[in-house]
């Protein structure tokens, strides 16, 4: 460590990676307003923040199968938090929130734009904030995973997108919340993926299920399904889809 440098702590790494979660691959930079400004909540320049996300991009399993490298010099402790994060989609996210609430001089919910008028009462309160909280924490990564483009049919308009599951809310706890088991889709195809009526094969191509081939050809299914069977979905920039997330899909919801 050079003289007049200071150690990270774990607050400040969990905190660096909570926000690489929330910022598309291509603005990991120190000019980002985002990385500006949480420089200025922990005491750090703004290249030490930007220096940091790389390390953790090198981390990150999805570039190194797409043999995208980031710094080379990551040190023991931010493998460690980095491995505590990924492996703990439940509760580090939540955790990561609370410390940057207490930054930000905001409660949890002011930070997160929950409207606390429909919220209920008791330990039930506490319960449904961490949800949405978790929920957010959740389509922030995605859509900056994706760019803000639906991976079937690239629309760009952020309001029109959704953070999908691959594996649903219900059926994979432990992954609710991990961004390789999201992807950003508009409203009509995540409900077809989620009836089954298209899916995301292990090699990433869109397939239309045979109840919708079989249909009387229309100039709407041709529109908004058959054009895309077969066609590759748009990738992100991280988190690719994990393989076995979509495995799951074609093998348990697609109806074929």
């Amino acid at each position: 460590m050079k003289e007049g440098q200071k150690l990270w702590t774990r607050d400040e790494l969990i905190l660096a990676i909570n926000l690489y979660c929330k910022l598309p691959f291509g603005r990991l930079h120190r000019t980002n307003p985002q990385v500006v400004h949480l420089a200025k909540l922990i005491g750090r320049t703004p290249s030490s923040i930007a220096y940091k996300l790389v390390n953790f991009a090198s981390l990150d399993p999805s570039l190194q199968a797409r043999g995208i490298k980031g710094a080379s010099n990551t040190s023991k402790l931010d493998k460690a938090i980095w491995n505590e994060f990924y492996n703990n989609w439940e509760e580090l996210p939540y955790e990561s929130e609370e410390v940057l609430s207490k930054l930000e001089n905001k409660s949890i919910e002011k930070l997160n734009n929950i409207d606390l008028d429909d919220l209920p009462k008791g330990k039930t309160r506490e319960q449904v904030i961490k949800v949405r909280v978790n929920q957010a924490f959740f389509r922030s990564s995605i859509l900056a995973s994706y760019n803000n483009t639906c991976c079937i049919t690239g629309l760009n308009q952020s309001e029109l997108l959704i953070a999908g599951h691959i594996k649903p809310w219900s059926t994979d706890k432990k992954n609710r919340l991990n961004p390789r088991n999201g992807i950003a889709i508009n409203a009509l195809h995540d409900k077809a993926f989620e009836r089954g009526l298209i899916t995301i094969t292990p090699n990433y191509k869109i397939k239309v299920s045979t109840t919708l081939l079989k249909q009387k050809k229309t100039d709407s299914l041709e529109k908004y399904f058959f054009q895309y069977n077969n066609k590759d979905i748009f990738l992100p920039s991280k988190f690719l889809p994990d393989i076995e997330f979509l495995k799951f899909h074609n093998e348990n919801r697609f109806l074929r």
